[in-house]
């Protein structure tokens, strides 16, 4: 298996400022290529870390995105505008480079009932729809990820929810993820991590996991029937009574890829730039095993570290590079309160640990932080 690819891939065009836009730019960089970012909004979020910054709406002046890409070699859709991504669809044959996105795949994967139905149609576990007993699991059809999440324990709240809301069996155990790259007929299932959670069911941290065959298996399956030619993520929850599958996302995610680069060594990047030109293979040995640790941390009032989901990061005024040494990266997002991403990854999980441990203190040395 080759360990370098997308080596065709320069230059690259993210349009989407926000977190799935950060890690896309983060890995890009990684990789070499340089990273154009388009986003409507002049405030965003990543617009001085990547290389270069146009601030328009690619629905309303897209003669000017069209204009723009026969100078890039990609184009990568990193954002959740759903009118965005369907007129981005419509006009994709126009484009003078790859756009690195399923978006019949997407479609399924943003409407949480079709794709149950879809899971339930090739036999993949799932949480039971509507059980009698609570606790209930209650999430809105369409909001990414955390948004709108909750646990009911009582049945009669049940009639005060929105319309449309999903209602599933309360699943307890650990969140894993895995990623999987298709180029429609190969799928490369990449490597496993684990989602930690906070109480609003927003992702604070994410590390990595020894390989699961089963969850493999199951990512692959779901890939394969949707003939992927993309980037899917799949999320489930690791019960005592086994996997019970409860997402995929059909595009590129935030946060678990950089995980991933570091603990496997894979560029999910220029993994998904071969899907589209020289094709892929199925990967049978991780060109590394490494052990990473990737989480966010608020400097709040009281100038205590503490544990935040990426929602808080998502509503920062500006994004980028703090501190770098050999098994240490931090990055900054200024806000209201700093937050900072913290990524530690070694050969083990003790050496991870006690990176970890040498980056707390230098946050603390320069901000007078308790660690």
């Amino acid at each position: 298996m080759r360990q370098s690819w997308g080596a065709s891939l320069k230059t690259i065009c993210l349009i989407g400022g926000k977190l799935q836009g950060f890690e896309a730019a983060y890995l890009s960089k990684k990789a070499g290529m340089k990273v154009v970012l388009v986003d409507k909004n002049p405030q965003a979020l990543i617009r001085n870390y990547v290389d270069e910054f146009y601030c328009f709406d690619v629905v309303k002046e897209h003669e000017k995105l069209l204009t723009l890409l026969k100078r890039v070699d990609a184009l990568l859709p990193v954002n959740e505008n759903f009118a965005c991504i369907e007129f981005l669809s419509h006009i994709k044959e126009k484009f003078s480079c790859p756009v690195l996105f399923d978006f019949e795949a997407y479609r399924i994967s943003r409407d949480k009932k079709r794709s149950k139905d879809y899971f339930k149609s090739i036999g993949i576990p799932t949480p039971q729809d509507n059980p009698s007993e609570p606790p209930f699991f209650v999430k809105p059809p369409c909001e990414s990820s955390s948004v709108g999440a909750r646990i009911i324990y009582d049945k009669k709240e049940l009639a005060a929810l929105e319309p449309g809301m999903l209602v599933e069996e309360y699943v307890e155990g650990e969140v894993v993820s895995l990623e999987v790259v298709g180029d429609g007929n190969n799928f490369a299932v990449v490597k496993e991590t684990q989602v930690h959670i906070d109480e609003t069911y927003d992702c604070h941290m994410v590390t990595s996991l020894p390989s699961d065959p089963s969850f493999r298996q199951i990512s692959h399956v779901l890939a394969a029937n949707l003939s992927l030619k993309g980037i899917m993520d799949v999320e489930a929850i690791s019960s005592p009574k086994g996997l019970r599958v409860i997402e995929i996302d059909a595009r590129f995610p935030s946060q678990t890829p950089t995980a991933v680069y570091h603990s496997s060594g894979i560029n999910l990047i220029e993994l998904l730039f071969r899907a589209f030109t020289d094709g892929i293979e199925e990967i049978r040995v991780l060109p590394k095993d490494n052990y990473c640790i990737y989480e966010h941390l608020m400097l709040d009032e009281n100038r205590v570290l503490v544990p935040v989901g990426e929602q808080v990061l998502s509503m920062g005024s500006d994004y980028g590079n703090f501190y770098e040494e050999p098994g240490i990266e931090i990055f900054l997002c200024k806000g209201k309160n700093p937050v900072f991403t913290l990524v530690f990854w070694g050969k083990d999980k003790e050496e991870a640990e006690t990176l970890k441990c040498r980056g707390l203190s230098i946050i603390k040395e320069r901000f007078g932080a308790a660690a």
